[in-house]
């Protein structure tokens, strides 16, 4: 119950800094996803099914917030943890740099898949502005995820049962 409060927490803080603080800040159309870098980081600490369920969860919470068509984000990101969960799982590299890097092409992928699909349903047009707004906001999430993961990670273990040992 801790860890669902905890995870409600963090989306619920980075969908009020998306809307809110992050809206302004755009730099040639795009601006930050931090709905990708939750559940990215979600997905990197509890694995695919966690990230699958987080990701649904925030996506959905970002299509009815933001009045966005409904579904598409909650595809997408429910796909980016599953994925990230997954291969997370064959990565075993301490690096720090693991986390700026899946962040990094997670949101890319994601970004560039969210297009697709509101293309196919005629959302969207201008597949090179995209591509572009694409590599922005996942360039815009490595800049955050040095500052925001070790915060992010500090809350989920914080959030861990503790076992207690009586005699």
């Amino acid at each position: 119950m801790r860890r669902a409060l905890a995870w409600t927490a963090v989306v619920v803080t980075a969908l009020l800094l998306q809307s809110t603080a992050f809206a302004q800040v755009k730099l040639l159309g795009a601006k930050p996803e931090l709905m990708y870098l939750v559940t990215v980081i979600l997905a990197m600490m509890e694995g695919p099914s966690s990230g699958a369920i987080g990701g649904s969860t925030a996506g959905m919470a970002q299509d009815f917030l933001l009045d966005q068509p409904k579904g598409i984000t909650a595809l997408t990101l429910t796909l980016v943890g599953y994925v990230v969960g997954m291969a997370r799982q064959y990565i075993v590299t301490p690096s720090p740099l693991l986390p700026v890097l899946l962040v990094t092409g997670a949101t890319f992928a994601g970004v560039l898949f969210y297009g697709f699909v509101a293309f196919l349903l005629g959302q969207l047009s201008g597949l090179g502005f995209l591509l572009q707004t694409a590599l922005l906001s996942s360039l815009y999430n490595a800049a955050l995820t040095p500052i925001l993961y070790p915060a992010v990670r500090r809350i989920t273990e914080a959030s861990r049962a503790r076992k207690v040992f009586r005699w």
